[in-house]
């Protein structure tokens, strides 16, 4: 896969889904369901206040009329109703996916984790995101740049499998996966090289499966054949890698962000692990942006 916009071909597969919004009265947000609607992608429940939903809506030129059923729009008082009753509509079966709107991260995720009824799925929850870098022969995965802190061994075995999945659903059968540190030797003064080798002899001796496993790597040999080979590493992951597993939230975010301020990458990002994919998309991500994770959620909801 070499670019993001293949995603939209691969939604249109598959049948069409609902995505439910949380606090929908957003100007990007809407231009985001606007564009998924002229494209065909889904469909759309959207919470929050109606009329400044139907005002922000027509300022945009999205008439709620003229889209009938593939959009409607369910009027609620404040944030915490919207993000229960748009939890509850993918309990019920009424949609497949939950987006973030115009509500805090906080606290979309309070209802998410909530225990009556939530979205929890006995599974560790992580961030997987997916780049289009320019001059890059295909697009690669980053996890975990938002969720996980300081994730130990056995979250980390989670979090590759949650992002196994997600790649797995847009077209790459066995991703090749390197655990990124800052060396490529194990240092027992480093844990991240002492969890990336237990990782690789996990995945080698089939404790994780539907993927290759390589580490440590530092990030130069995961993704340059060139850097590899002067080190002299032999992997069919060296240099090739699909998923990159950073060894903390402090590098994962700083790999995510440089890619996209420093390299001009194109992103799409989604939550995995829970009963369904959750989009939440920054405030300062474009319409375009959120496209592109809408388009990565609906390709790996029949996954989940």
């Amino acid at each position: 896969m070499e670019s993001l916009n293949e995603l939209k071909a691969k939604v249109k597969k598959g049948r069409k889904r609902t995505v439910s919004v949380v606090n929908a009265a957003d100007k990007e947000v809407l231009l985001a369901v606007k564009k998924a609607l002229e494209e065909d992608l889904c469909t759309f429940l959207l919470f929050g206040d109606e009329s400044k939903i139907t005002e922000l809506a027509t300022d945009i030129g999205l008439i709620p009329s003229q889209w009938n059923s593939d959009m409607t729009i369910r009027h609620v008082e404040n944030n915490h109703e919207a993000a229960k009753q748009a939890v509850l509509s993918i309990n019920d079966k009424a949609s497949d996916i939950l987006m973030k709107g115009k509500i805090t991260t906080k606290d979309i995720l309070k209802a998410v984790l909530n225990k009556a009824y939530g979205l929890r799925a006995g599974k560790v929850l992580s961030h997987v995101a997916l780049f289009e870098i320019p001059n890059q022969q295909k697009v690669v995965f980053l996890t975990d740049a938002a969720m996980n802190i300081a994730p130990d061994l056995q979250q980390k075995v989670e979090i590759i499998q949650n992002a196994v999945q997600v790649a797995s659903a847009v077209g790459i059968n066995v991703p090749k996966v390197a655990a990124i540190t800052p060396v490529e030797v194990v240092n027992e003064a480093m844990q991240s090289t002492m969890d990336a080798a237990v990782l690789t002899q996990m995945q080698q001796r089939g404790q994780i499966k539907g993927c290759l496993i390589d580490g440590p790597l530092a990030f130069d040999n995961a993704v340059s054949y060139q850097a590899a080979q002067q080190k002299g590493i032999k992997s069919e992951v060296a240099g090739n890698a699909d998923i990159l597993l950073a060894p903390s939230i402090e590098a994962g975010n700083a790999l995510y962000k440089s890619f996209v301020y420093y390299a001009n990458a194109k992103v799409a990002a989604i939550i995995s692990g829970a009963k369904a994919p959750i989009i939440l998309t920054s405030r300062a991500d474009s319409a375009e942006s959120k496209v592109y994770s809408l388009s990565l959620a609906l390709v790996s909801a029949h996954t989940f």
